[in-house]
C-alpha cells in the first residue's frame, strides 16, 4: 500500500507546493500611474525602497540595508543595547534589525491603485519583535505626488521619555546632495529657499514651510512635504562612496517631532512625495496646504 500510495502523496505534495508559490506575493510591490512609480519591499518590512519618474524608472532612494528606506522609525528611552559601538535606545524600525533581520509583515494588499500594508516591527538594536507596536502604510498617487498615510499603534506598559521621531526617515541616492528647504519668516510667500550640503553626523535646520528636498545642484530631486512638522534631521553618510539605489553613499534627512511613548496610543500622518524642480515641488506642496493636517494622537 505505501509503495502505492507514494508517487500519489509527492504530486499532491508538488501541487501545494506550486499553489503556495502562486499564492504568494512578489517582495517587491509596485503601483504607478502616468507621472509616477513607487515601490515596497515586503522583505524589508514594506518598507518605501523605490521611487521614480514613471517615464525613466530611475530609483531615486537608497535602500542599503534595513535601516535604508522611506519608512516609520520611533525611539524611547536608552535600554541598554549597542548599535555602532554606542549606546542605543527603544527604537522600533519598520524595515527590521541592525543585523538585516525584516520586520513581520501581518497584512498586505496591492490593488493596482493603493499599496497597504501592516507590520511588526523589530528593535533596531535590540535585534527582537517588538509586539506592542504595530505599524501600517497606506500609499495612493495623485498625480503628481504620491501620498503615504503613516499609522502606529502602542499598546505597551513601558513608559518611554519624549524623543525626537522620524516622521519619516528618507533615505535617497548620494546623487542628490544638495538639501533645499525654507527656514524663513515668511512662509508660503514666495521667498527664496535655503540649500546646505550637509556632513556627517546630524544636523538640524529649520522647515517654516513643512519640506525639504535632495536634488542635484541644478535644483531636480525628490521632495518630501509632511503638514505641521517644522524641523528635520539631516546627514550625508560618505562611507565607502558611490551612487545608486544600493550604494554605501546616502543622503538622508527626517522630519521630526518630539513626543512620548508612554502611554497606549495611535499616531497617524500623512506624507506627499515629489519629484521635479525645487520651485516645481514646491509650487504643488503650497497647493496641498489646503488639504494637508498634521499629524494626530487617538487611543488605539
Amino acid at each position: 500500500m505505501l509503495s502505492r500510495m507514494a508517487p500519489l502523496f509527492g504530486c499532491v505534495v508538488l501541487l501545494l507546493s506550486v499553489a503556495a508559490a502562486k499564492a504568494a506575493p512578489a517582495r517587491q510591490q509596485y503601483i504607478e500611474n502616468a507621472v509616477l512609480r513607487i515601490g515596497i519591499d515586503l522583505g524589508s518590512g514594506g518598507g518605501v525602497f523605490f521611487f521614480s519618474e514613471r517615464s525613466t524608472r530611475k530609483n531615486l532612494l537608497n535602500h542599503k540595508d534595513k535601516g535604508r528606506l522611506i519608512q516609520q522609525s520611533y525611539y524611547g528611552g536608552e535600554d541598554g543595547t549597542k548599535w555602532a559601538g554606542q549606546s542605543w535606545r527603544w527604537n522600533p524600525v519598520q524595515g527590521g534589525d541592525s543585523r538585516d533581520t525584516a520586520s513581520r509583515i501581518l497584512d498586505f494588499s496591492n490593488d493596482g491603485a493603493r499599496l497597504y500594508v501592516k507590520t511588526a516591527p523589530r528593535h533596531w538594536s535590540g535585534l527582537k519583535p517588538l509586539p506592542e507596536v504595530v505599524m501600517e502604510q497606506t500609499i495612493t498617487l495623485e498625480d503628481q505626488v504620491a501620498r503615504i498615510d503613516f499609522v502606529v499603534t502602542y499598546t505597551g506598559t513601558e513608559r518611554h521619555p519624549a524623543h525626537h521621531q522620524e516622521l519619516p526617515a528618507v533615505f535617497i541616492d548620494a546623487a542628490l546632495p544638495i538639501l533645499r528647504f525654507y527656514d524663513g519668516d515668511k512662509p508660503w510667500t514666495g521667498a527664496p529657499p535655503r540649500q546646505a550640503e550637509p556632513g556627517f553626523p546630524n544636523e538640524y535646520f529649520k522647515i517654516t514651510e513643512n519640506w525639504a528636498a535632495y536634488t542635484n545642484r541644478q535644483g531636480w530631486g525628490v521632495g518630501v512635504y509632511v503638514p505641521g512638522v517644522r524641523d528635520i534631521t539631516a546627514y550625508r553618510h560618505i562611507g565607502a562612496g558611490g551612487r545608486g539605489p544600493q550604494a554605501d553613499a546616502c543622503s538622508y534627512f527626517a522630519p521630526i517631532r518630539t513626543f512620548a511613548f508612554e502611554r497606549p496610543l495611535r499616531f497617524e500622518y500623512t506624507v506627499w512625495l515629489a519629484i521635479g524642480k525645487v520651485e516645481e515641488m514646491r509650487a504643488k506642496f503650497a497647493e496641498l496646504r489646503t488639504v494637508a493636517k498634521p499629524g494626530r494622537f487617538s487611543t488605539p
